[in-house]
């Protein structure tokens, strides 16, 4: 049927229909898998066995469990450190390498390089690094810096801390290009007026270069924050099947890991736990955005 234009007339159903293959996509990988996660957590299933329900049950077992506090406490005190750090020390680099000098382009490369590496590849490197007899250890006690080997992976804080070099170090090339593209956006003229006023390279950054690329800050904070909240590669291995000595290390998808396709195999608890890890994510995903929407009104 043709309208009055002459054009083929087009049934209100018509994007639905393009939209359906994708809406399939997400409703099979993302919602369902999401639904089943909670309704594992309201039972006492485990690998090799259905469950039966439980109610709260799980989630009044992981507030009494100590070792889901530990987690908890590594997961937010990973946050708390990695993020600024993701958040500011791409934006140093991005400034560097955006200047015009011979040869930037080899340290852009060389920098981004760990970002299409593997996560495990990446550990296995710090890893040997960082070991009792590996190059940080070797190098400093040849230097007579220290006497005995850092116990980089041996100690539940260092091991954390370790963890946490290894995650910024991944993640400064990543999110150095999200600030190129933003300080591609820049105006050249404002940087221009401001050196003709007499304001330094230092004055220019804060008060042209920020304000620019704050947005872009806030959407690095929100997906570093998501990031970290989500470690488990790192802490796997460097600190092993154990999570460091006595388990010390232990974030909150490292615990999920442990509990529900360890020994016990109790999905239920483990998905219970998963589920707290998604509110946590939720809670700092609507702060950025929050944030974020400040900043534009």
């Amino acid at each position: 049927m043709e309208t009055e234009t002459g054009l083929p007339h087009r049934s209100w159903w018509t994007p639905y229909l393009f939209l359906a293959p994708g809406l399939a996509m997400v409703a099979l990988f993302s919602l369902w898998p999401f639904v089943n996660t909670v309704v594992l957590s309201l039972t006492d299933a485990q690998i090799l066995r259905g469950g039966s329900f439980v109610g709260l049950d799980n989630y009044r077992r992981a507030f009494a469990d100590p070792d889901f506090w530990v987690a908890t406490g590594n997961s937010v005190l990973y946050l708390v450190v990695v993020v600024p750090c993701l958040v500011l020390l791409p934006l140093a680099l991005a400034v560097l390498v955006q200047a015009k000098i011979p040869g930037i382009g080899f340290f852009r490369s060389a920098f981004y390089t760990p970002v299409i590496a593997s996560a495990v590849v990446v550990g296995l490197i710090w890893q040997w690094v960082l070991r009792s007899d590996g190059l940080v250890n070797t190098v400093f006690q040849r230097l007579h810096l220290v006497s005995e080997p850092i116990p980089f992976l041996t100690d539940s804080a260092m091991l954390l801390v370790s963890a946490m070099i290894v995650t910024v170090w991944k993640g400064l090339g990543y999110y150095m290009v999200f600030y190129l593209a933003a300080l591609g956006n820049v105006s050249a003229t404002l940087h221009e007026a401001a050196a003709i006023d007499g304001a330094g390279p230092v004055r220019r950054f804060f008060s042209i270069t920020v304000p620019q690329v704050k947005p872009m800050m806030l959407l690095v904070g929100t997906l570093s924050a998501i990031s970290a909240l989500r470690v488990f590669t790192e802490i796997y291995i460097l600190g092993g099947e154990s999570g460091g000595p006595g388990g010390g290390a232990r974030t909150l998808p490292f615990l999920i890991r442990q509990v529900g396709l360890g020994f016990s195999g109790e999905t239920g608890y483990a998905s219970a736990i998963s589920i707290l890890l998604f509110l946590l994510t939720l809670v700092f995903s609507l702060l950025g955005r929050r944030l974020s929407n400040g900043d534009e009104r």
